[in-house]
């Protein structure tokens, strides 16, 4: 009964997707329900506008700290009131660390990477016509386009855009009489994230129901690409995560406008005392980070799944250990939502819990660890292809090891103590979570560009050029800020000249500033090759990197349903790659590679992973 109703829903869904409707241009291009579209306009809204949006705003004050008080033209010509006479003011040098955080933490590495490749990868790896609801991930997208419009609409208003920090800690972000940055702009930036919320709970809703229900015959869940794996496991998170920080900031909106006191208590301005009583600032801390260490892994998993897929691809080599690399996806998803303490060591938290969190952030590297160790074993003796995606997907292991080893400072209570709150810090998260996360992010708009522009190549030669400025410029930034973060700089001060024993190290504040401007003007190049390509690009051949996995096989000439005809039965795991038989000869002569869809051969044996 079941295969005579699975058969008649897939001849229904062939005779659905045989025969189109005539699209016009809104239809196809802006109110899309096709997950392909739906993941383009992610990434160019998410990657190219908002992530343009958030550089700039680093190169800002990224001047300001080398140079302070220093009078610059685009300074006057960007910022207007904000910088008389050339000279940034301190009260918008807070509101750009605070945008530039949230664009670049939410609504690029979030919704850019995760909106991208969960909507472009999830039907085409399993095996679907499209996502289980194409209606849903309509409305996700659109509720993520209105949030940033009112994102970006916060840098407009009078008293400028927020400016308590991207974490919005009260009390500066619960008094609206705070600071100018307090006023309007926060209540825009309250108002935008929880729209960004419900666009991101709908969106994961919708991956979850697609992952578990639209799977194709054949593809079991030990036969899934390492890629799918990693955005199902994200989506689960978000999930659960997501709705606490939705009422953080619906406790927070309360605070401000309905007189209530969640997070405030014994409040004095000017030496007058506020009417509030009974709150706490730690407990927004507490529902704040309950969402953001998870949002660490929300971000850093599709980067992982990503990366995994194009290192065995362009290794020619089985990903090692793929259920170690599944278990540790789940054991990372598990202990992301129980250490979040590590975060607060100095907010007065009790020494005992101090040390349990301490345990449980040290614990969470042993399933990190094992991705690493995993993903440099793939590339041992592997034939390497070292074209754009893979030499990022190498760049990526590389930040992540090196950005994962401060973590270890920073998840022990008491030697956080010392480097809290430091240019340290600003370190660790940029390496293991901004730049691994960007460098997934790159590698998989390379390694699927093809796939999601009809065939299309992008300028591999661009794409040396792009890498290997951004890698050694990446590094230039953020290792030295370990050292300055040592010496006690603290992160977030418009300019350290009234602290004398930090001036001699101008110099290397001068030194990062300058690495950072060559890295914003390599992402440029990127963008002209994205450009470029997008319109005039080579039309490569249907299986440009000589990959197993489905999206390989539909048409490259995008079909609203993915499959002219019947969608592909799956017969094996997506890693056989250099696979040979009893005699030593590959499973299809003179072909390194066997895609998921070809039948297991007369006395071949699946692969034992």
């Amino acid at each position: 009964m079941s295969a005579t109703a699975h058969a008649h829903v897939d001849d229904h869904a062939n005779d659905d997707h045989g025969h189109h409707h005539k699209e016009t241009f809104v239809t196809k291009y802006i109110f899309s329900q096709d997950h392909k579209m739906i993941a383009k306009q992610y990434l160019i809204t998410g990657v190219l506008v908002m992530g343009f949006i958030g550089i700039a705003m680093s190169l800002l004050f990224r001047m300001q700290l080398a140079w302070p008080g220093e009078s610059f033209t685009i300074f006057e010509s960007l910022l207007g009131k904000w910088a008389p006479e050339g000279v940034m003011d301190a009260d918008i040098y807070l509101a750009l660390v605070t945008m530039h955080g949230t664009i670049m933490v939410f609504f690029v590495l979030t919704a850019g990477l995760s909106g991208t490749f969960s909507n472009l990868l999830i039907p085409l790896q399993i095996g679907a016509r499209d996502m289980a609801s194409g209606f849903l991930n309509m409305v996700s997208f659109w509720l993520f386009f209105v949030s940033c419009v009112i994102m970006i609409i916060s840098l407009f208003v009078e008293a400028g855009p927020a400016a308590a920090g991207w974490t919005i800690y009260p009390p500066l972000s619960a008094l609206p009489i705070a600071q100018p940055g307090s006023g309007l702009g926060m209540t825009l930036w309250l108002s935008s994230m929880a729209i960004f919320i419900a666009s991101s709970l709908l969106g994961s809703l919708n991956y979850i129901v697609t992952v578990i229900n639209l799977r194709t015959k054949g593809m079991s869940m030990t036969r899934l690409p390492l890629t799918i794996w990693a955005f199902f496991v994200t989506a689960i998170i978000g999930v659960v995560s997501f709705p606490v920080l939705l009422s953080a900031a619906l406790l927070l909106i309360m605070d401000r406008s309905f007189g209530t006191s969640f997070f405030l208590s014994d409040i004095f301005i000017q030496g007058e005392v506020l009417h509030y009583q009974g709150g706490s600032p730690v407990l927004f801390e507490h529902l704040f980070w309950f969402l953001g260490h998870p949002e660490v892994y929300i971000v850093i998993l599709p980067a992982m799944g990503l990366v995994s897929e194009i290192m065995a691809s362009s290794s020619r080599k089985p990903i090692f250990g793929y259920r170690a690399m599944v278990a540790s996806i789940l054991a990372i998803a598990f202990l992301s939502t129980i250490v979040w303490g590590h975060h607060m060591f100095i907010s007065g938290m009790n020494p005992f819990l101090g040390s349990v969190f301490t345990f449980t952030t040290l614990l969470i590297a042993i399933p990190s660890a094992v991705k690493s160790f995993n993903w440099i074993t793939t590339l041992w003796k592997g034939n390497l292809q070292l074209n754009p995606a893979m030499l990022f997907s190498i760049g990526f292991v590389s930040t992540f090891i090196t950005g994962g080893l401060t973590g270890i400072i920073l998840g022990d209570s008491t030697l956080d103590i010392n480097v809290h709150d430091t240019y340290f810090v600003i370190a660790h998260f940029h390496l293991v979570m901004g730049i691994s996360a960007l460098y997934g992010l790159f590698a998989g708009v390379y390694h699927w560009f093809p796939k999601m522009f009809e065939g299309k190549l992008l300028n591999k030669n661009l794409g040396y050029v792009h890498f290997w400025v951004t890698a050694i410029c990446a590094y230039g930034v953020f290792f030295p800020m370990h050292f300055v973060g040592m010496a006690g700089v603290p992160r977030r001060y418009y300019e350290n000249t009234a602290f004398p024993m930090f001036d001699e190290l101008t110099d290397i504040q001068v030194l990062m500033t300058v690495f950072a401007i060559i890295a914003a003007a390599a992402q440029l190049v990127f963008v002209a090759n994205f450009i470029y390509s997008v319109f005039y690009g080579k039309v490569g051949p249907k299986n440009p990197w000589k990959s197993n996995t489905l999206e390989w096989t539909a048409e490259q000439k995008h079909v609203h349903g993915n499959w002219a005809g019947a969608i592909p039965e799956v017969h094996r795991w997506a890693y056989d790659y250099s696979k040979v038989d009893d005699k030593g000869e590959y499973i299809i002569p003179g072909q390194d590679y066997v895609p998921q869809h070809i039948p297991l051969q007369v006395d071949e044996e699946e692969m034992n992973h």
